[in-house]
């Protein structure tokens, strides 16, 4: 078994692929719920390729994903009223916080009131940070 097949037996989302537990599907691109979401209806929106990082994926996996990705925004907020805005993130390698080796790229939905100050979104990656005076 190859390095790179040996990686994807060990993938939980290869294994959600392989189980057909996708929610929608685009070309080379596969929707999945996140298993611990920040908001309801946190979707990942993944190649179906076994790549570990969304920069190793060729242009065509790259526009698939991004076309899925405005896809399920607009599912989504036609099936929920109450989202109101989406944080659209990547975590590249674990130091930044990738605990999954398979490119993804996170769809989570906001709310109003979700949080008592959304202002700086992604910038609370580092919670320091999140606050700024514009």
């Amino acid at each position: 078994m190859s390095r790179a097949e040996f990686d994807r037996a060990g993938c939980v989302f290869c294994a959600e692929l392989d189980g057909q537990t996708a929610v929608a599907e685009l070309g080379q691109a596969a929707a999945l719920r996140d298993r611990f979401p920040v908001t309801p209806e946190h979707t990942l929106i993944v190649p179906k390729r076994h790549v570990p990082d969304l920069f190793d994926l060729d242009p065509e996996e790259l526009r698939d994903i991004w076309r899925l990705l405005n896809q399920m925004r607009e599912a989504l907020g036609r099936r929920d009223p109450s989202i109101r805005a989406y944080n659209v993130g990547v975590n590249s390698g674990p130091e930044a916080g990738q605990t999954v080796p398979h490119a993804h790229v996170h769809l989570i939905p906001r709310r109003e009131g979700d949080t008592p100050d959304p202002r700086g979104g992604i910038r609370g990656v580092i919670p320091e940070q999140m606050c700024y005076s514009p």
